[in-house]
């Protein structure tokens, strides 16, 4: 799912603008599709404490849609792809989380 959505929104780069959402987010530039991942996390996070309330994650997965798709949007626009993600994950699966965390440099 993740390769096919890639590739169609790479395909959606270079479409019109009004034909296109993904191409009108990409006309707007990096900083639109920025503010729309943050309100999508914003919109993530609040789901979550809302379903642990209710015990209902539907409005959860929603929004969580939501936010892969609109970093998705962002990775495309920086020239990356899905599997640069699953490529990491990856590379990570076996690693303890506190190992991996010691291992980065700071920056």
């Amino acid at each position: 799912m993740l390769e096919q959505l890639g590739a169609v929104l790479e395909q959606r780069k270079s479409a019109a603008a009004d034909t296109s959402y993904v191409a009108s987010l990409h006309a707007k530039g990096l900083n639109k599709i920025l503010e729309k991942v943050g309100e999508e996390a914003t919109e993530t996070i609040l789901a979550a404490k809302d379903a642990q309330l209710s015990g209902d994650n539907a409005d959860l997965i929603y929004e969580t849609a939501d936010l892969w798709f609109h970093t998705l949007v962002m990775l495309s626009h920086l020239g990356e792809t899905p599997d640069s993600v699953l490529n990491e994950l990856a590379r990570r699966f076996d690693l303890s989380g506190l190992e991996e965390k010691a291992s980065r440099t700071p920056k």
